[in-house]
């Protein structure tokens, strides 16, 4: 009787670590929903992780036609972490974003946090963002 009073404790702890650590691996998921100028075209969209932000490939990327009718976008099954979203609104469905001779952009390009860059993207920890369970976010695209 002794012997299991002893252990009594740590099997509680050990319970309640499985329990935390099981929740905290369940997937994620994000709605983006995107406040639009323009009813043409589509709105590209990427999804980084903090490795993939300031170049590398997205985590997930998504097309919304806008022209449809369509405004947003869920990623499902997304690691609990840190994200940042970069989009533009493809007004001409081209399929890139478009420049100017000196390379600024023409089309209406927005950040996750709508955030503001300085001479270029917005910084990582201006557009980063945590998500655990279900998490949303409207995102002005101008």
């Amino acid at each position: 009787m002794i012997r299991t009073a002893a252990f009594a404790p740590f099997l509680l702890a050990t319970t309640l670590l499985t329990a935390a650590t099981a929740l905290a691996s369940d997937p994620a998921s994000l709605a983006l929903t995107f406040d639009t100028g323009a009813n043409t075209g589509a709105v590209m969209v990427a999804l980084y992780d903090e490795t993939g932000y300031a170049g590398g490939q997205p985590v997930r990327a998504a097309r919304i036609d806008v022209a449809a009718g369509e405004h947003s976008v869920t990623f499902e099954g997304l690691p609990a972490g840190d994200y940042g979203v970069k989009a533009f609104h493809d007004l001409n469905g081209n399929g890139q974003m478009d420049t100017n001779p000196f390379g600024m952009p023409v089309e209406p390009y927005a950040f996750s946090n709508n955030a503001v860059g300085n001479m270029g993207p917005a910084s990582w920890d201006r557009a980063k963002f945590s998500v655990s369970g279900a998490a949303a976010q409207t995102i002005s695209i101008r």
